[in-house]
């Protein structure tokens, strides 16, 4: 793959070659017919056929409209004209910049005599004075290209597009930090962490599979390297992953199945909604994890967002500040139940006249992570009361949310070292691009397969090892995933593989 270069998803491409050059021949090959503007086919469309050149205007109208509007929808989109006009490349780089995109210039250097050969080769030939113009013109325009501004300037050569987050790039455009002053992070320092977040419940068997198939995986989780393992706090699927009446399991009864199966794991919620339980019964639930597991238990906390689901089981709902505020009473009460004595608790929401739990977690401090990226409310708790957060979103979006974060931590007067940045997503990972194929065959659906990729982010091994890269690079030291074909493929080994390529990384 040393040899194959990496083009993000969503990136405005400009061909720039003369006739004969194979600039169709290479964008349908590498990048596929369905991502091709071509003025000549717009030519067909508005005139009589490909070689109408007095339907070029209305050619070039309507070109400009169909690449506007694939921009704007971030679809990869590949312009295929000769590229020779000056004016023409400031308007796609001009757009691609609105739209925050990167605009790539691929130079499809053929040599001359071949384009000529091609040309004579032709059923309608193009005159050869003219061929000639177009080569003495494409020398002048190749040798101002790397001064115009466009993201990348590349030579035509075998390319895959794949999430910009693969593309080994830390960053597609700078992000501006979201307070004035808040630094952006540095690489994370250190060894990175793995967890393996278990989303959907859908193994061989059905339900009657579960008993067999979940302490299988979470083994296969612990061999493979993974430092955490993490279940849901849903009664039934999220639309993101499934249907509404797919099994789902009880978060607890889960990870005490997952203790049991394991030894060395560490073992979570991501994230107990704090309306669905009692702050005492919460704690217990917790507590008793951490004494069972030998001291393994993270606990997970987040406002709530699903609402259906609140309202089918019969759960109030409230305000995103009602439920923020019993977010807050969590935080601040859960480590005194977990602690010594029994002392009372007042807070926004709760009162707790006694916060007692026996028997007492192991961890003398069970590290609490608090799920959300809200950037007023939501991580300013962070700051002042979890071990850890957890994030979403690709790398840019990140890094900004990082910087917010540090920006909180020093309001609050605490070294934001103090808290891990975790990161959750979903990931398809094949150990080649042939096998890879053949996943993503098997498990796109047949509509809304851009929006499937985007949430899935299939790759091979190395794909996702330039991806925890990505994620590292813009502050991650956690990173959570969701792997699509756990339960009925060697998904798990497959990302250990890459858990073990990102870890040799310094």
């Amino acid at each position: 793959m040393a040899d194959v270069a990496r083009l993000a998803e969503g990136t405005l491409v400009v061909l720039v070659g003369p006739s004969g050059s194979g600039k169709s021949t290479w964008a349908h090959e590498h990048v596929g017919p369905d991502a091709v503007v071509s003025s000549d086919r717009l030519r067909a469309v508005v005139g009589e056929g490909e070689n109408d050149q007095s339907a070029s205007a209305d050619a070039f109208a309507v070109l400009r409209l169909v690449v506007a509007a694939r921009v704007r929808r971030r679809l990869t989109t590949v312009v295929d004209t000769l590229g020779f006009q000056a004016e023409d490349r400031q308007w796609y780089r001009d757009l691609a910049a609105r739209h925050g995109v990167p605009c790539v210039a691929v130079v499809v250097d053929t040599p001359p005599a071949e384009c000529r050969r091609r040309n004579a080769a032709r059923e309608r030939r193009i005159p050869a004075a003219v061929l000639s113009a177009q080569l003495e013109t494409f020398a002048r325009v190749r040798a101002v290209l790397p001064g115009e501004g466009f993201d990348e300037v590349v030579v035509a050569q075998p390319v895959r597009v794949v999430p910009p987050s693969m593309t080994g790039r830390t960053t597609a455009r700078p992000q501006p930090s979201a307070v004035p002053g808040a630094a952006g992070p540095d690489p994370a320092p250190g060894t990175l962490r793995f967890g393996l977040h278990l989303s959907a419940f859908d193994c061989p068997g059905g339900a009657a599979g579960l008993a067999e198939h979940l302490p299988r995986v979470a083994r296969a989780a612990e061999e493979a390297g993974f430092d955490s393992l993490w279940v849901m706090d849903h009664f039934r699927q999220v639309p993101q992953v499934g249907r509404p009446w797919d099994d789902m399991l009880e978060p607890g009864v889960a990870l005490g199945a997952l203790a049991a199966a394991t030894s060395r794991i560490r073992l979570g919620c991501l994230v107990h909604a704090v309306g669905y339980r009692n702050l005492g019964h919460l704690a217990k639930v917790v507590a008793t994890l951490d004494v069972l597991s030998g001291g393994r238990a993270w606990c997970g906390l987040g406002a709530g967002w699903y609402e259906p689901e609140y309202t089918a089981y019969g759960y109030p709902f409230g305000s995103a500040a009602e439920r923020l505020d019993l977010l807050e009473d969590a935080l601040q009460a859960l480590p005194l139940l977990w602690g010594k004595g029994s002392p009372p608790f007042e807070g926004r929401v709760v009162r707790l006249p006694e916060t007692m739990c026996y028997p007492r977690p192991l961890q003398a401090r069970v590290p609490i992570l608090v799920g959300g990226g809200g950037e007023r409310r939501t991580l300013r708790l962070v700051a002042q009361y979890a071990d850890a957060c957890n994030l979403t979103g690709e790398p840019d979006a990140v890094r900004h949310k990082v910087g917010v974060l540090r920006q909180h931590c020093a309001d609050a007067g605490r070294d934001p070292s103090e808290v891990e940045v975790t990161h959750l997503s979903t990931a398809l990972v094949a150990p080649d691009e042939a096998s890879l194929g053949a996943e993503v065959a098997r498990r796109a659906p047949a509509r809304g397969h851009a929006r499937w990729r985007a949430w899935t982010h299939p790759g091979t091994i190395e794909d996702h090892v330039l991806r925890v890269g990505a994620l590292r690079a813009a502050g991650v030291q956690h990173v959570v995933v969701s792997l699509a074909g756990v339960w009925d493929s060697p998904a798990v080994e497959h990302y250990g593989a890459v858990v073990a390529a990102a870890r040799q990384v310094p």
